[in-house]
């Protein structure tokens, strides 16, 4: 029995041999290597990680084409003191705009488009508008040049296709629209050009520069003395910035059309009402000006509800309603009118503005109930009030008015 058991009990001491074995050998290499910190572990962890990405991101690089194709979508900007790759950048941006408005069409262009488009025109005559098919249409495409052919789809075609009986198009109608879409690239690369950081916006100084130098190529300018020219940008531009910045980031977007067609109908946009003394006082007094001209447009609701939210708290409450209605009872004492109570005025206002809260109201709601002009006139224009205090008997008045007319 002895016997049979040596072989099992010595395989059991061998295994216990072979455990302190290793055990003694793991605190003598313990003992041998002085213990990591933390920090050193964490490096080390760093430098095996960067190791196998380079390795990892190298292999799969050299394995996919794709990575190849992949355009550079970031350059970075020069710093101020790298003056020559600031010359050199606004070089290239000056290159590429002449190169861009080389393509566009100019004036012996677009007068050789309308002779093609005269001698084109398609029978019969009907009134006095010349027109066009779409056969001879595109006879005038292969014939007008390169730059033309943009103008010349059939989606175009189609657009100012109306309820000709012939499907014809007007002569005149395309021709028009031809120059509008030249002029409007002609105006933006002329913008562009005054995009000092190159970002695709307008500072204030930037668009008083370009208006400045506009001035005297515009002839419904012709006799603006140039003592009054600073007056009419600063005029222009504050417009510019109140309607198309109204979150007032000091910046104007070039998104198409930029509402271009609002530079130009600015021509005579000119107020000399009061004498001030700094360019920060004039327009101080545009932006109280336009807000007060344009009380309909979020952009001025947005400037008025500034002033009447006095405690900034982004609404306005009872408090603040009777605050300013007060100046307007006192104006009405002035003038010997009986005051209106402020409880029937704020009820009204409450109705009329529907506000999501019952007491209190935002610009967000003024805006919503289309009631924003009104309730701002309420609040600080006495005339504004009086006009909405007697709009029953001002209608009235109108409708025996018309009626005389009819009756004569």
């Amino acid at each position: 029995m002895e016997a049979k058991d040596t072989p099992l009990v010595s395989l059991m001491e061998a295994a216990g041999d072979w455990r302190q074995t290793l055990k003694s050998r793991l605190v003598a290499g313990a003992s041998q290597k002085p213990k990591k910190t933390d920090q050193e572990l964490k490096d080390n962890e760093m430098d095996l990680f960067t190791k196998y990405y380079v390795e990892w991101s190298g292999d799969k690089k050299k394995n996919n084409l794709s990575y190849r194709n992949i355009p550079r979508f970031y350059y970075r900007l020069p710093a101020e003191d790298e003056i020559l790759l600031q010359k050199l950048r606004e070089e290239s941006r000056a290159v590429f705009l002449q190169r861009k408005s080389r393509e566009l069409l100019d004036n012996e262009e677009l007068q050789n488009l309308w002779f093609l488009l005269d001698k084109h025109q398609t029978p019969p005559l009907i009134g006095e508008e010349a027109m066009i098919n779409y056969e001879n249409f595109l006879e005038v495409k292969e014939k007008a040049g390169q730059k033309c052919k943009q103008f010349f789809a059939a989606k175009i075609f189609a657009k100012l296709l109306h309820n000709d009986p012939y499907g014809r198009i007007s002569i005149m109608q395309f021709f028009n629209y031809v120059m509008r879409k030249v002029w409007l690239h002609q105006t933006r690369i002329g913008l562009s050009l005054y995009d000092v950081a190159g970002q695709g916006y307008l500072r204030e100084s930037d668009l008083e520069n370009y208006i400045l130098e506009l001035i005297p190529t515009l002839p419904q300018l012709d006799g603006l003395e140039k003592s009054f020219y600073s007056f009419y940008v600063c005029t222009a531009v504050r417009k510019f910035f109140f309607f198309l910045d109204p979150l007032r980031t000091g910046k104007l977007i070039f998104t198409p059309p930029l509402h271009l067609n609002i530079l130009l109908c600015m021509y005579l946009f000119l107020y000399f009402l009061v004498t001030v003394r700094r360019p920060a006082d004039y327009k101080t007094y545009l932006d109280f000006v336009l807000a007060l001209e344009n009380r309909k447009e979020p952009a001025a609701l947005q400037y008025i509800f500034k002033l009447l939210d006095m405690e900034n708290k982004g609404y306005l409450n009872v408090f603040s309603l009777n605050f300013f209605f007060r100046a307007i009872q006192e104006q009405m004492k002035l003038h010997g009118q009986e005051p209106v109570s402020f409880q029937d005025v704020k009820d009204e206002i409450f109705d009329m503005v529907k506000p999501k809260d019952p007491y209190k109201i935002t610009l967000q709601d003024l805006i919503s109930s289309g009631q924003g002009d009104t309730v701002s006139s309420i609040l600080i224009d006495l005339n504004g009030f009086w006009t909405y205090e007697n709009r029953e008997v001002l209608v009235a008045n109108d409708n025996d008015g018309n009626a005389e007319l009819d009756d004569s």
